[in-house]
């Protein structure tokens, strides 16, 4: 006996499809801006199924793929969490419609003051390898600081500081450039503690003035991508991702 195709009402494939939230996707359907197989659907509760091909404004829509992956640049004075009990703007405030019925989180923190590379997901395993201490996921960032940087402090930031919850691990830093107003340095850690660039270079007497990450894993921040800027990632990259997490538990 054949089985009988499982089929859901047209706004919830809307907006599992990311294509905006329910409620803005009944709104879509009962404007006539919807087409089931070439006909216009007003009818909210019209259910479709896998053979089933729906456009929106001459648009088709895929259907949604297991997870979403999106890269997001963040900038200084938003909150890297799903919500703020301070009302503050958060990253999720800074997708579109889109995404609007998408439960995506933030892979990591980036602190209010830092702007930069963020990962948005609903993988739930992923967010875990990417974020564990055991997988030593590597971070990128450049940081400002006023003034000359001496070679010893370069090398004491690279061979690990101790700080109030013990002594880091090993990290590569590099001067990037240097005037006599401020130097510009590249570091990069596979820890994750908290605000743990800005203590590194408090530790060894330096000052942050501004600090950015430009990389996670293997990815990289889009010379392109304006502040509160986002897109999802191609394929390579998500399976780059993969792979950087693979046999890397320590």
């Amino acid at each position: 006996m054949a089985s009988i195709e499982e089929k859901e009402r047209l706004q919830k494939f809307m907006a599992g499809a990311g294509v905006a939230s329910r409620r803005h996707s009944e709104e879509m359907i009962a404007g006539g801006r919807v087409r089931v197989n070439g006909q216009t659907v007003r009818e909210p509760g019209f259910k479709v199924g896998g053979a089933d091909r729906v456009e929106v404004d001459g648009l088709a829509v895929a259907r949604r793929r297991e997870f979403d992956y999106l890269m997001l640049h963040k900038p200084v004075g938003v909150i890297s969490s799903a919500r703020d009990d301070r009302g503050r703007r958060t990253v999720l405030q800074l997708l579109g419609r889109e995404f609007g019925g998408c439960r995506l989180y933030p892979v990591g923190r980036l602190d209010f003051d830092t702007s930069g590379l963020i990962l948005l997901t609903n993988d739930g395993a992923m967010t875990y390898k990417l974020t564990h201490p055991r997988f030593g996921v590597e971070k990128t960032y450049l940081v400002w600081t006023p003034g000359r940087v001496a070679a010893g402090q370069l090398r004491r930031l690279a061979d690990g500081v101790r700080l109030e919850d013990g002594m880091t691990a090993p990290a590569r830093a590099r001067l990037v450039s240097q005037t006599e107003d401020v130097s510009l340095l590249e570091i990069t850690i596979r820890e994750g503690r908290n605000r743990q660039v800005r203590r590194m270079l408090e530790a060894v007497g330096l000052e942050t003035r501004r600090l950015k990450r430009i990389a996670f894993g293997p990815l990289t921040l889009e010379r392109g991508l304006a502040q509160g800027g986002y897109r999802l990632l191609r394929g390579g990259e998500i399976t780059a991702l993969r792979r950087v997490t693979e046999g890397r538990a320590r």
